[in-house]
């Protein structure tokens, strides 16, 4: 059965004060961008299998590619798709604009598209509407302290152990 890990960057990799700006992204708190995805890495690193999905506005304002390639070069590989694509939404019949989704839906909405049943957690700052049967999915940050929390990293690894 395929794994999946649905990461959102904002709030779990650097903390949730990012803004697109004519500058470019800038991060407005202490630190720097994607300050914490070492922890994310090592956190992965015994599951070679684990397949990412971009649940982040990364990937619809940037584009995909883009955005995984702000990820470490080692998690590259292992990304295999976004809640988000550029062609959302042109013929669909279930089409529900992304943007009013919370994350849970858009999560269920890329879940949906799958041809088999998928093993699956996530990772976000955000649970606004999050179901209660698929609550111990998630893996809810802080989005001032993210994956840095130590309480959240040791959830993610026990999480990964228990979807592995």
């Amino acid at each position: 059965m395929k794994r999946l890990l649905f990461l959102d960057f904002d709030g779990v990799l650097h903390p949730d004060a990012v803004y697109l700006t004519r500058r470019g992204i800038e991060l407005r708190a202490e630190g720097e961008l994607f300050m914490w995805a070492p922890l994310l890495v090592d956190a992965l690193t015994n599951h070679p299998d684990l397949q990412i999905v971009l649940s982040t506005s990364w990937a619809r304002n940037l584009g995909f590619d883009r955005a995984r390639r702000a990820l470490p070069a080692v998690l590259h590989h292992q990304v295999i798709g976004a809640t988000w694509h550029s062609a959302m939404g042109k013929g669909w019949p279930d089409f529900i604009p992304w943007d009013v989704q919370t994350r849970y839906e858009q999560i269920q909405a890329y879940l949906s598209r799958l041809t088999a049943p998928a093993s699956w957690i996530a990772i976000d700052d955000d649970d606004r509407g999050w179901a209660d049967a698929d609550r111990e999915r998630l893996i809810l940050t802080d989005p001032d302290h993210g994956l840095s929390d130590p309480a959240v990293a040791a959830e993610l690894t026990h999480k990964l152990e228990m979807t592995a």
